[in-house]
């Protein structure tokens, strides 16, 4: 019996090694297939990619001066209308008036801004600007009782009939000229601004500091112009 137990103690012995040397075999073949299957692969450096260069700034040209405005106050002008646009509703058409021209010349200028087309009309200047009756403005005031006119930007506003038959009220946006509405500085027509008084006399008639027109001109002025647009008044 005891040589039964011996034999069958070793067979027993035989077995485990069988089994542990297996089991030490298969973990042997998966460490070398998940060697092979997932190697170690190195990351390569981050390179950044290389920077966009920069469009070149576009210089936006400023509209040249329509033919027949002095470019220094054409330039003048345009500033005026930035300068207050947010108080200018449209800016499609301004008017220029050069105020350095006699009144025998057409000294307003009414610009169409995205065509650069103009149109030029007669104009007067006021009493107190020319006392003597020359012909040429003198000085600026915006005095009150003056009876002269004023520099400076103007705001076209509202139509009514009054004294000189249809006209426009003026707003007036500067230090310069902002008691152009206690002083009805407005556009209307007058017979001293028409176009026969230049043949007559060589000049037009003066105004109270308004902006007067030709009473056959006045409606196309109107047109042109409308409400909400700027006049620009100057002696450049």
């Amino acid at each position: 019996m005891q040589n039964l137990d011996s034999v069958q103690t070793r067979r027993t012995m035989l077995r485990s090694a069988l089994v542990m040397a297996s089991g030490a075999a298969v973990s042997a073949c998966v460490s070398r297939v998940e060697t092979a299957v997932a190697p170690i692969v190195p990351v390569p450096a981050y390179v950044p990619p290389p920077p966009i260069p920069a469009a070149p700034a576009v210089v936006k040209a400023a509209p040249r001066a329509p033919l027949g405005i002095r470019p220094e106050l054409f330039k003048q002008a345009l500033a005026s209308l930035d300068r207050h646009s947010m108080r200018i509703p449209s800016h499609d058409r301004i008017a220029v008036v050069d105020f350095s021209m006699p009144s025998y010349r057409p000294r307003l200028y009414l610009v169409h801004l995205g065509r650069g087309e103009v149109e030029t009309f007669l104009v007067s200047h006021g009493i107190g600007s020319d006392p003597q009756h020359t012909g040429l403005l003198h000085r600026f005031s915006n005095e009150v009782n003056s009876e002269a006119t004023c520099e400076g930007a103007f705001l076209t506003s509202d139509y009514y009939v009054g004294k000189h038959g249809d006209s426009q009220r003026l707003l007036g946006l500067d230090p310069t000229n902002n008691n152009a509405l206690d002083r009805a500085i407005v556009v209307h027509s007058a017979w001293y601004a028409n176009t026969e008084m230049v043949a007559k006399h060589g000049k037009l008639g003066r105004s109270q500091g308004c902006f007067a027109v030709g009473q056959k001109e006045l409606a196309k002025v109107f047109e042109r112009l409308g409400p909400g647009r700027m006049i620009y008044s100057a002696k450049v």
